[in-house]
C-alpha cells in the first residue's frame, strides 16, 4: 500500500498541534483559548485527511496513545487529583475483529473492552462489553454503555476522532504491532 507519511503541510500542522497540546496534561489544564486554538488546528488537519476510509484502513490497527481530549470523564475531572490518570492512556484497535480496548495506566489501571460496528467509512458504533477495575476485576458493562466514534483524520502517526457526545480525541501511534488478546 502507498505510504501515509504526512504531506509537508500536514507535518507542519501536526507539529503545531502537538506543540499546542504538549503542556496541557491531555487537556486537563487547557484554557478556553487553548481549546479554541487546538480546535482550529484540528479542523485544518481534518480538511486534509489523507485516509479516505479510516474504518477499513490497516493504519487504524495498533495501540494509540491519547495525547489530548475534551472528555471530562477520561481526564478524571470528577475524581480527586490523586486518582486521576497520571501515566499514559492507550487505545488499542483492531478493525478486522471489530474490537477495541481503552486502558489507563497509573494509578488505577482501569480498562474497558468494546465491540465496534462500522456505520460509515469513518464512523463506528461502540458497544462497551466489559470494564476492568484496577486492571484485573472484570465488571460486565450495561447494555446502555455505548457510543459512536468518528475518525476524522488518520495517517501512520496521528489519529483524530470525535465522539458522539462532542468530545475530541487526538492520539499518536504508540505500537502498530499491538494486538488485542
Amino acid at each position: 500500500p502507498p505510504s501515509r507519511r504526512p504531506h509537508p503541510i500536514h507535518a507542519h500542522l501536526q507539529t503545531q498541534l502537538l506543540e499546542a497540546i504538549e503542556p496541557l496534561q491531555r487537556g486537563l489544564t487547557a484554557t478556553p483559548s487553548d481549546v479554541e486554538r487546538i480546535e482550529g488546528l484540528v479542523v485544518e488537519l481534518e480538511g486534509r485527511n489523507p485516509t479516505a476510509a479510516p474504518v477499513n484502513s490497516p493504519l487504524l490497527n495498533g495501540q494509540w496513545e491519547l495525547l489530548y481530549t475534551t472528555s471530562d470523564s477520561i481526564l478524571g475531572r470528577s475524581r480527586p487529583s490523586f486518582l486521576r490518570p497520571k501515566g499514559p492512556i492507550y487505545q488499542t484497535l483492531d478493525n478486522e475483529s471489530l474490537r477495541g480496548k481503552n486502558r489507563e495506566t497509573t494509578p488505577l489501571f482501569n480498562a474497558v473492552e468494546a465491540e465496534l460496528e462500522p456505520i460509515s467509512d469513518s464512523e463506528v458504533a461502540v458497544q462497551f462489553k466489559r470494564f476492568w477495575l484496577a486492571g484485573f476485576i472484570p465488571v460486565p458493562a450495561p447494555a446502555s454503555a455505548r457510543g459512536r466514534l468518528d475518525t476524522t483524520y488518520l495517517d501512520e502517526d496521528l489519529r483524530i476522532s470525535r465522539g458522539d457526545k462532542g468530545n475530541l480525541f487526538v492520539l499518536r501511534m504508540n505500537d502498530k504491532n499491538a494486538v488485542l488478546r
